[in-house]
């Protein structure tokens, strides 16, 4: 399975998820939230900035089912979902993951056919620290 790419920029973001936490990366100045994490704010150009917690409440922006699967090594989880998250207190920030039936269960575990554009999510980490969602209320 794909593992993250990081950099200085993203690292936060990482170590955050490790521990449990979801953070966005906001602007010290205009205070405005922004995924993904980069070194100068869109909103006002400032360079300062710091990590606010959020609460991983959100809903399904978007989902796909990829048929066939895209890499060989997910051949095997197959039907699986990746949806677009938006998050309820940033909506212009989308997250990608998987829908999933529990905290750590495999990306397959949800099946595609329940999956409604809308419904409210929750983050949870997988034993790596990628965020994966769960229905709010199932």
């Amino acid at each position: 399975m794909l593992t993250p790419v990081t950099d200085a920029d993203g690292a936060p973001f990482w170590r955050y998820a490790a521990q449990g936490e979801l953070r966005v990366q906001a602007c010290a100045d205009c205070a405005e939230p922004r995924f993904p994490p980069r070194p100068c704010c869109p909103h006002c150009q400032s360079f300062a900035s710091g990590w606010r917690r959020m609460s991983g409440r959100g809903r399904i922006w978007s989902y796909v089912v990829p048929h066939p699967p895209l890499l060989p090594d997910y051949a095997a989880h197959a039907p699986y979902n990746v949806i677009l998250v938006e998050l309820a207190e940033a909506p212009r920030i989308r997250l990608v993951g998987n829908l999933v039936s529990g905290p750590g269960a495999p990306i397959d575990s949800f099946p595609p056919d329940r999956i409604r554009i809308g419904a409210r999510v929750q983050v949870v980490f997988d034993g790596d620290g990628l965020p994966q969602w769960i229905l709010e209320r199932p």
